[in-house]
């Protein structure tokens, strides 16, 4: 068991309840209890903290069994009127020191975190207190000198700099997206107009993002309010607009904190006042409410506030006496430790900006990422393309699909289309992928004919595995040169980037390939090399954490093993993450291979805690991850060896993994990606270049990898990036996957 310097921690959440906020409890009290330190958890946060008693309470692995997958926080939230009274801390700090706790987790937002600093701060003048009235006495006062604070973020807003991606954020996402998808379909029946207010308090995260994703024609947020003064005049105006381009329906984003620029507040339903008076809509408003905080955590909500719950312990223990309190986030997918004092400062300068009216200010800090989607919604929601000035003549940019289907395709050709067109170019579309390419089956795309693209699943455009060989170059070539086509973009998998790498390898035999062409990473499997996710894997892992969810529920009424088969090819992505976010005890990969040894290891282990008590165990396989180990053949052995003791039973979850809605994060990732590939193909055009490139995201930087070095990237035998930053999690699997401390 490793060494550590400390005895005891505190967790809590407190604030606002959020969906991640079980899984991040569970990673604290598992990493915690591995290394020999004991935990325990204050029931209704800072409530629990104050009062002691009964509300503080020591955990066991067991305490957070079963509680990965559940929505809200099982150890409580709740205000705490006391605790910001100096009275109250003081009875916390006693309450902590007899049990020894000088090292806190505290889980919330922004509020939650300042008070947890405020308590270190007056930590040793508390001390000096509770020992001068006798309270506590002086060897308990010299053990606990200083109270070390580690924070976690957890708050459906994402309003909280230094962060990337706040705990609950990406979950509140979906639950928007569904009700905005569903919303859709009915407005487009009775052509009607919807007004849908969102939460986010002084944060336009939530609104904007859902507006991207969703195609919605207008959306107000407190960093950009409307720079008119009569706004609503101008919403009439697009919603009039848009029914002239033949739009079946409007959707209006409004965030819960939305103002106008004189800073008075924009009330939804005094919007749909406005519309039914001023131009006759039949509008109808629906406020989400607290819908948007509960049920189910999102895959990555799960899998990220794992990783920053096993950050967190992991920070306490290598902790210096006089460091400041820390936040542990995410930024640009890799885990980070900042000030907490420096984040909370940030935050609230964000306000005071927003409240001067200050909006530039505001937006610049809440990211670049955050500007350019602001950006881009500006331009794919408008009725019709501007048209902007084109430095020489319109260019014929080409689009088109390729290899296996992935969930986002369409909402990343959407995206090209529109921003193509928007900047005064023409935009061509392929039928069926290079089938289509060869056969010539291609055809200039209009503005409306992606109008309802955004939340669809599969491919309109079509797609296939088929790669060019032979004669087909001549036929694509041909193809190219008679569409005049000046750049190319594909959307897809390993078979767009080898038949690109193709087209730069025969362009002194085919001039039609001498164009800049741009690979845009679309593939469950996440097996492409330069960018840390692909398109359409975010969306298989929820589907797979959906299905084993209810995998889970049925065997937990009987003793039972799952076994349970995921997509991937040889590439372990999706068994790695879907194991880590449903708390399989074991995940067998391909990358690590899987000997006899292993497997009678992991059966003997499942004896031993089913023995114990456990009552179901899970483990994900990669489909390819051992040719001789074969799913069915892992099941008979677990079943011949368990004998008694437990049964087992398999699921390979096939084709269900490629279906269904986008999930926000893809549709997200598939807008930002397909705007930096048009913008880069134009750019390359009209300076003359002919780069062929891969586009990613990188340790959150946009990535350009040049696809003359593809074979150097990739592990050509089993398609897959030589470099994969997920298999660092391996760590963590084997730690939480453990029966016991």
């Amino acid at each position: 068991m490793p060494d550590n310097k400390i005895n005891c921690i505190g967790v809590m959440t407190s604030g606002g309840d959020a969906p991640g906020m079980n899984a991040a409890v569970r990673a604290v009290v598992k990493a915690a209890l591995y290394n020999g330190i004991e935990v325990y958890a204050f029931y209704q946060g800072y409530q629990g903290m104050v009062s002691g008693g009964d509300m503080i309470r020591k955990m066991s692995w067991d305490s957070v069994g079963g509680i990965l997958h559940k929505g809200g926080t099982k150890i409580g939230t709740a205000r705490c009127k006391e605790f910001r009274d100096r009275s109250g801390r003081l009875e916390a700090a006693k309450n902590l020191i007899e049990r020894k706790i000088d090292n806190l987790v505290v889980i919330g937002g922004d509020g939650s975190l300042t008070g947890a600093n405020l308590f270190r701060e007056e930590w040793p003048l508390l001390l000096e207190e509770l020992l001068t009235t006798g309270q506590i006495n002086g060897e308990q006062a010299e053990m606990h000198p200083k109270l070390n604070i580690i924070g976690l973020v957890g708050s459906i807003d994402n309003d909280l700099s230094g962060t990337d991606m706040t705990i609950g954020a990406d979950t509140a996402l979906r639950r928007i997206a569904e009700a905005l998808d569903a919303i859709s379909s009915t407005a487009a029946s009775h052509q009607r107009t919807f007004v849908v207010e969102v939460m986010g308090r002084n944060c336009g995260y939530l609104a904007l993002m859902s507006a991207l994703s969703s195609g919605a024609d207008y959306v107000l947020i407190p960093e950009r309010p409307p720079q008119v003064d009569d706004w609503v005049q101008q919403l009439c105006d697009k919603i009039t607009a848009n029914k002239k381009a033949g739009k079946s329906k409007s959707l209006i984003i409004i965030a819960e904190g939305a103002k106008d620029k004189n800073g008075n507040p924009i009330r939804s339903f005094e919007v749909v006042e406005e519309l039914k008076k001023r131009i006759g809509e039949d509008a109808r408003l629906t406020i989400l409410g607290h819908v948007q905080r509960g049920g189910a955590p999102t895959a990555f909500d799960r899998y990220a506030s794992t990783v920053l719950g096993y950050a967190a312990v992991k920070s306490l223990i290598e902790s210096e006496q006089d460091e400041e309190s820390k936040i542990i986030g995410l930024q640009k997918n890799r885990v980070k430790a900042i000030s907490l004092v420096e984040s909370i400062k940030a935050t609230q300068s964000i306000v005071k900006h927003i409240e001067n009216k200050e909006f530039d200010k505001a937006i610049q800090l809440r990211g670049g990422s955050f500007r350019e989607s602001l950006d881009t919604f500006k331009t794919l929601s408008r009725a019709k393309p501007k048209h902007g000035d084109v430095d020489g003549e319109s260019l014929n940019i080409l689009v088109m699909n390729a290899g296996t289907l992935a969930p986002g395709m369409n909402i990343a050709v959407r995206t090209a289309v529109r921003l193509g067109m928007d900047k005064g170019h023409k935009v061509f579309g392929v039928r069926n992928a290079f089938k289509g390419l060869i056969r010539g089956d291609i055809e200039e795309m209009g503005w409306m004919d992606v109008e309802d693209w955004t939340s669809l699943g599969g491919s309109e455009l079509g797609t296939n595995r088929k790669r060019p060989v032979s004669r087909d170059f001549y036929e694509i070539a041909k193809n190219l040169e008679k569409h005049k086509i000046n750049a190319l973009l594909i959307i897809g998998g390993m078979v767009g980037y080898e038949a690109a790498s193709d087209f730069l390898k025969k362009r002194n035999e085919f001039p039609a390939f001498d164009i800049p062409i741009v690979c845009l990473p679309a593939t469950i499997n996440n097996n492409l090399p330069g960018t840390d996710f692909s398109v359409g894997a975010d969306t298989a892992l929820n589907s797979i954490i959906d299905a084993v969810d209810k995998i889970k529920e049925s065997a937990v009424a009987t003793k039972r093993v799952f076994v349970v088969e995921v997509m991937g090819r040889y590439c372990g992505y999706l068994a790695m993450l879907s194991g880590l976010a449903t708390g399989a005890e074991r995940v067998y990969l391909h990358e690590n291979g899987i000997t006899l040894q292993d497997l009678q290891n992991d059966v003997n282990m499942f004896k031993k805690a089913f023995i114990d008590g456990k009552r179901m165990g899970l483990v994900v396989k990669s489909e390819y991850a051992n040719r001789i180990y074969t799913t069915p053949f892992i099941s008979a052995l677990y079943e011949e060896d368990g004998g008694d003791i437990f049964d087992v039973r398999q699921s390979i979850l096939g084709h269900l993994q490629q279906g269904g809605n986008p999930s926000p994060f893809d549709r997200a990732m598939a807008t930002k990606l397909a705007a930096n590939s048009i913008d880069f193909l134009i750019k390359k055009v009209i300076n003359g270049k002919n780069d062929v490139v891969s586009i990613g995201l990188h340790g959150g930087h946009m990535d350009y990898r040049n696809l003359e070095d593809l074979e150097k990237m990739v592990d050509v035998t089993f398609d897959r990036p030589k470099e994969q930053w997920w298999l660092k999690l391996e760590e963590i699997i084997n730690l939480f996957g453990r029966s016991s401390a």
